[in-house]
């Protein structure tokens, strides 16, 4: 029996369970639930493409050649970019301690990672001030030790974009470990492979999925932030920063224009990023 015996069991298994479980025909339960879906679905495009048709060309290209609306863009994707990086590091890990051990308190820890997405933006980014801030725990002195400030600066960009993001990728990955048959670990660990082998030729492509899914929202949801970014940097801007200063500034229409060039350079890094997500899922018959 092989590695790749292994994880071709996995692949049986998960498609044992897709072929029972699928149905011969829709049914009213299925056509109820596509149309609650469509309605939803609807609710949630409509307004984004209200939103794009209602803007020109002459408007988008306007809006486009302001240097301040490129570079804030620019800045949100880097911003998020790092945010996401820095949650897989340290949440991927997590997430595998939380689906594969016990302890006492692991229902406070759990919680605790959840709280982030229940605090308001605000209210998250006076809680960082407090920490990050000239005068935070950590602020002051890193200032005065190493250099390192976090307002004004990408570092406060990122800090504030991974305290409401990361839970995404934790949670994402911890349900995709927790999906794992740990017999398939312990089948591995008995033909001679280390723990590290084990999870880095079993586990982890097996959890691909699900772990890619929740740095996708991670990155998203970084890029979106707002409350939390403007209270512990606000300078410089980033774009949901530039968007409501245009707003403020000069209205709706430049506003608008700002939005959707965003929207249009997010979906496109999102498509992007679902393709990878499934492009490095292995295939049942292939693992």
């Amino acid at each position: 029996m092989t590695v790749d015996a292994v994880a071709n069991r996995a692949g049986s298994i998960k498609s044992r369970w897709r072929t029972r479980g699928a149905p011969s025909r829709p049914g009213t339960l299925y056509l109820l639930c596509w149309f609650c879906g469509s309605v939803l679905l609807a609710f949630l495009v409509i307004p984004l493409v209200a939103l794009a048709t209602h803007q020109s060309a002459q408007n988008l290209g306007e809006v486009a050649g302001m240097a301040d609306v490129r570079a804030a863009i620019a800045l949100s994707l880097e911003g998020a970019f790092l945010s996401a990086t820095l949650a897989a590091l340290a949440g991927v890990p997590l997430a595998y301690g939380l689906a594969r051990t016990r302890f006492p308190g692991k229902g406070m820890v759990a919680a605790l990672i959840d709280l982030p997405l229940a605090v308001p933006h605000t209210v998250a980014g006076i809680a960082l001030l407090m920490v990050f801030g000239r005068q935070g725990i950590f602020g002051e002195p890193l200032q005065t030790l190493v250099g390192l400030r976090f307002w004004g600066t990408l570092a406060g960009i990122v800090v504030a974009m991974l305290f409401v993001s990361a839970p995404y990728t934790v949670n994402a990955a911890r349900i995709g470990f927790e999906a794992v048959d740990p017999r398939l670990e312990q089948i591995a660990r008995t033909l001679g492979l280390g723990p590290w082998r084990t999870f880095l030729r079993i586990t982890l492509p097996l959890a691909w999925h699900s772990i890619m899914t929740g740095v996708t929202l991670t990155y998203a949801r970084s890029i979106s932030e707002f409350g939390a970014v403007v209270i512990l940097v606000y300078y410089p801007m980033t774009a949901p920063v530039m968007i409501y200063e245009l707003f403020l500034r000069f209205g709706l229409e430049q506003a608008a224009g700002a939005a959707v060039l965003l929207l249009i350079v997010s979906l496109a890094l999102f498509v992007l990023l679902r393709a990878l997500a499934q492009r490095g899922t292995p295939a049942p018959g292939n693992r």
